[in-house]
């Protein structure tokens, strides 16, 4: 291979697989969940390979490219439509710290040990797992830590209202309803139902949960909605 013919390849990798990263979205570099990380190890050995290796010619490497590409892309949009599909695509959160206790069935399950979650809360300014209220791992390897409150940093409106520190019905904010579909599985673990649920749509105007993006009941027992057409007030 000619120094010209490798910085033609270069060149050529470079500017597709830019073109087709930006194409895929913001998703593929702010998220690396499972299936970013095998689609973007995937397209940087094509690219690669697009770049050095003398033996793929230049249509089939950006045919491979854009195949990829491709793929990549319907796969995302099956996860935007299909929660089902997502769960099973990049997993689901998992809850695995609950009011100062470890549950070691889910560390097991996420091949996590406790050096390795004592080392996550640190980073998160957490020093003692009995100041832990919840912790979730997200799916995309981030742990999310709730202090208990007794712990939690006093903010401004902490002190104006020091009744804000009492107890919540609800234990963390939750979703109940996902891509206007109701999430049975949170509402059985919740103290309500899907009855109450449908009244507090229908005072906020909304008689079809088929009409809502999101909606999820914060620690106070309201409930935030987002509809899908956010124009609608």
């Amino acid at each position: 291979m000619s120094i010209a013919e490798l910085f033609i390849r270069l060149l050529l990798s470079f500017v597709f697989l830019f073109v087709f990263t930006r194409l895929m979205g913001r998703k593929e570099i702010s998220q690396m969940t499972f299936f970013n990380f095998v689609s973007a190890i995937a397209l940087g050995t094509l690219g690669a390979s697009l770049a050095i290796d003398s033996s793929i010619s230049v249509r089939n490497g950006i045919i491979a490219l854009a195949g990829w590409s491709i793929f990549t892309i319907l796969m995302g949009y099956w996860d935007l439509k299909s929660k089902s599909f997502r769960s099973l695509v990049e997993g689901t959160p998992r809850v695995v710290v609950r009011k100062g206790e470890v549950l070691e069935g889910e560390l097991k399950k996420l091949r996590l040990d406790i050096d390795a979650l004592n080392v996550l809360l640190r980073k998160k300014n957490v020093f003692s797992i009995q100041d832990v209220d919840y912790a979730i791992m997200e799916t995309d390897g981030t742990l999310s830590v709730m202090k208990k409150e007794g712990k939690q940093a006093v903010t401004k409106s902490d002190r104006l209202n020091p009744s804000l520190t009492t107890s919540h019905v609800i234990p963390i904010p939750t979703a109940l309803i996902e891509d206007g579909k109701i999430n049975d599985k949170n509402i059985e673990a919740l103290p309500v139902d899907e009855q109450w649920l449908k009244q507090q749509l229908t005072t906020k105007g909304i008689h079809s949960i088929s009409d809502v993006f999101y909606a999820e009941i914060q620690k106070d027992g309201t409930l935030h909605v987002d509809r899908y057409d956010d124009t609608v007030h």
